[in-house]
């Protein structure tokens, strides 16, 4: 039996975000095998939580649907994610590869969607109300999950930086614009496929978030910031020299 296989561009993409900013994704070629279900499970799992929280469907979700259209030779994408969703564009589009990618605007659906039904799970499910600086491909988490037992301690407060095994980076951008798009696309590609250690990676506009800036002590965008290991470590300004950086992330 012949099976059908997608062209190279083809691929559904799929996102979960957690009320606190985390995010699980999946780039599915076969566009049969990843759901959102599964990503729910990665996140019980990640946030070591009582069940998996399949009530952040459809509200915290984005796809991404990229195939050949025979008809008008060509390839053809469609994006939709859901209004809370609306701030974290250029982060979708960096893990999914797609710069130009313009995201449609669901509809909203009250009844699954509703912020005072969503509020009823928190105290159950408190920690997806934190922010993990969590940035996982299901694919990594199901080859190598034992890359992402960080996960743990950050939940426990009392422990100590130095249990981490791997890297903790901020990035810190300054609003939507193109240059953020073109940074965020960068940095992604590049932790992904050149480090090879473990990691979690915080993206903060300091449009939003002065306060973050000035405990940083970053006056300029971008600005990379290696937060663990100690000694702290910074790049700012051109962030496309690769050697570069994967030099200063992982000088000792």
């Amino acid at each position: 039996m012949l099976t059908s296989v997608a062209p190279p561009d083809s691929f559904k993409g799929i996102a979960l975000f957690t009320p606190g900013g985390d995010l699980v994704f999946a780039r599915d070629r076969q566009k049969q095998i990843q759901w959102h279900s599964h990503l729910c499970v990665a996140l019980q799992e990640l946030l070591h939580l009582p069940e998996p929280p399949h009530f952040l469907i459809p509200g915290y979700t984005a796809t991404v649907d990229r195939w050949f259209s025979k008809t008008e030779g060509k390839i053809k994408t469609v994006a939709e994610l859901y209004p809370p969703l609306k701030r974290y564009e250029p982060l979708l589009n960096a893990v999914f590869g797609m710069s130009d990618l313009i995201w449609q605007t669901a509809t909203w659906q009250e009844e699954a969607c509703n912020p005072i039904i969503l509020e009823t799970y928190r105290n159950e499910f408190a920690p997806l109300w934190d922010n993990h600086d969590l940035i996982v491909s299901l694919e990594n988490y199901r080859s190598q999950p034992s890359q992402y037992q960080l996960t743990s301690s950050l939940l426990n407060e009392t422990n100590d930086l130095k249990t981490h095994q791997g890297y903790i980076l901020r990035l810190f951008v300054a609003g939507n614009s193109t240059t953020t798009k073109q940074t965020l696309e960068i940095i992604h590609q590049l932790l992904e496929k050149e480090l090879q250690h473990p990691y979690t990676l915080k993206v903060i506009d300091i449009s939003k978030h002065p306060e973050q800036a000035e405990t940083h002590q970053v006056s300029a965008t971008p600005t990379l910031l290696r937060v663990w290991p100690k000694p702290v470590r910074r790049i700012i300004g051109e962030l496309e020299d690769s050697s570069k950086i994967l030099q200063i992330i992982s000088a000792i």
